[in-house]
């Protein structure tokens, strides 16, 4: 294998392949990344078996071949050459790099022993707007489930569905104390109704990929997802993510978000994460926990948190306040999650009692965003 590159464009293609990698004590082969110069086109590829990245590179290739090298030690050498071509010559196993006055020999393995990536035909395919799909990502990730005991909920539940003047995808992710969910428009695209679990990794994966683009012209304003029987793609330019799919049923989530509320606030967002972070400092170590007071008459918000040890703390801000005075005792690393995530200047916060779920939204209830609060029952 013989090929000449500049080093931009190996270094991009190195950035976005080397996350995928994977330890495996059996199979070393899989700390390596495949490079393959066949059919007039440079690939890179790589795999922990659950998902496989592969990216097209920009060279002049002068003898096909294929190898794999430690695609760590590859990827952090070519960060350090300096931005002039990069020729690489392969005898199949070893693998000679030269950049200006940079000269290297790397170690690589024989690729015959990398693990096959099968290509996957979707039957159904969806393209999602780059900036929405990136921003759902983001507004959902985060209430994933870390423990294994329920595989469903470390993935993310997505619905494609039609409506009037095109179609949807809901994004919906929990771990039981809270719920995200978040509505990307998809105007003009006609879809088939579909529902599936994608393993919060490979989204994680996916926004990253897409996160190296987000300076560059030439980057496609959407992403294509194809999706066959228990895998996926996802294809965006020179770049393809293979995953599996989780399979389960998530559980029917909108059963338990409330319809009816006994006290609704308005409040500014900044403010109000204000004086949750500043009540945190008090809270009790381990639980985490801030109560949040509503005051109608005075048209304000109390923050308050009590450690036995560290002492206590009030905060309180402005809010426009209908219904009855109420209070209720929650988590703050997740109310600042949701805080985070609703990205709008005024939030609403709506809740029935101290035992019932509570919902923040958007202020006009747009936005497409949606998250719901376990409270912590005294």
């Amino acid at each position: 294998m013989k090929f000449s590159c500049t080093r931009d464009n190996l270094y991009q293609g190195l950035s976005i392949v080397s996350h995928g990698t994977g330890k495996n004590v059996n199979l070393p082969i899989l700390q390596n990344v495949l490079i393959k110069a066949e059919g007039g086109t440079i690939s890179l590829t790589t795999t922990n078996l659950e998902i496989a990245t592969h990216c097209v590179v920009r060279g002049k290739l002068e003898e096909p071949g294929e190898c794999t090298v430690p695609a760590k030690l590859f990827f952090d050498y070519v960060s350090l050459l300096p931005n002039e071509n990069v020729s690489i010559v392969s005898d199949g196993t070893n693998m000679s790099v030269a950049c200006g006055s940079n000269k290297t020999k790397v170690n690589g393995m024989a690729s015959t022993d990398f693990p096959l990536v099968p290509h996957v035909q979707g039957s159904q395919t969806f393209q999602l707007p780059v900036e929405g799909f990136r921003q759902a990502l983001n507004r959902v990730l985060f209430a994933v489930a870390t423990n294994e005991a329920r595989p469903e909920l470390t993935g993310v539940l997505v619905e494609f569905r039609q409506k009037s003047g095109g179609a949807e995808a809901v994004f919906a992710a929990t771990d039981s104390y809270r719920l995200a969910e978040s509505v990307l428009d998809l105007p003009g695209q006609n879809v088939e109704n579909r529902r599936l679990i994608i393993p919060a990794k490979t989204l994680s994966e996916v926004n990253r990929v897409l996160s190296v683009f987000k300076d560059s012209v030439e980057a496609p304003s959407t992403v294509s997802m194809g999706i066959s029987e228990n895998q996926l793609v996802f294809s965006y330019g020179s770049v393809e993510l293979i995953s599996r799919t989780i399979e389960g049923n998530y559980p029917d989530y909108q059963q338990i978000i409330p319809q009816q509320f006994q006290t609704k606030a308005t409040v500014d967002r900044d403010d109000f994460t204000k004086a949750v972070k500043t009540a945190s400092l008090f809270s009790r170590t381990g639980l985490f926990d801030v109560t949040l007071g509503f005051v109608p008459a005075e048209k304000r918000l109390e923050v308050k948190s009590v450690d036995a040890d560290r002492g206590e703390n009030s905060a309180s801000c402005t809010a426009e306040v209908d219904g009855g005075q109420n209070n209720v005792t929650l988590n703050y690393r997740y109310l600042l999650d949701g805080l985070s995530a609703v990205g709008t200047d005024q939030v609403q916060f709506h809740m029935i009692d101290a035992g019932n779920p509570c919902v923040l939204r958007a202020q006009d209830g747009g936005s497409g965003y949606l998250y719901i609060i376990m409270p912590i029952k005294q």
